[in-house]
């Protein structure tokens, strides 16, 4: 006899439009399927290595969140358009920790994250987001590929 599956609570973390907007439709499909609300979570890292010149940070915090707020703002408008319960959050730090740490506050049942799937020595130097919060997230999490084949489908 099949186990029934509880999904009530999905995170899909956004660091772009192009590459999240994937992840987005499946969390979507998924959270019509199980009747769960979405989570749509944009982490801001500002990098305050400062060079020669003066940065005020207060702004360019501000800018970040400004942007990233319009950014969640128009997912929700464009492409959640009130099929399912979304919500919408934004964390300053390293977008793996806040991922993980968002995961954890609020109990989410499924991440699904969208990869670039950098391979080689553009993983080596760039780190991969993606494979932290598979490592140390407190649920499942389902990874989507820009370019690869679909099940999900819209």
């Amino acid at each position: 006899m099949p186990v029934p599956l509880r999904l009530k609570k999905i995170l899909v973390p956004i660091e772009d439009a192009e590459c999240s907007r994937k992840a987005l439709r499946y969390a979507i499909a998924f959270a019509k399927q199980f009747h769960a609300s979405i989570t749509l979570l944009n982490a801001l890292k500002i990098d305050y290595a400062g060079g020669e010149a003066p940065i005020d940070y207060a702004r360019l915090e501000s800018d970040l969140r400004a942007s990233g707020k319009k950014l969640l703002e128009d997912l929700v408008a464009n492409d959640v358009r009130g099929q399912v319960p979304c919500t919408v959050t934004m964390e300053i730090g390293a977008a793996a920790a806040s991922i993980v740490d968002v995961a954890k506050n609020i109990e989410t049942d499924l991440i699904i994250i969208s990869t670039h799937g950098r391979t080689g020595f553009s993983h080596f130097l760039l780190g991969s987001t993606t494979e932290h919060v598979i490592r140390h997230a407190p649920c499942p999490v389902l990874t989507v590929r820009k370019h690869e084949h679909d099940f999900v489908t819209g």
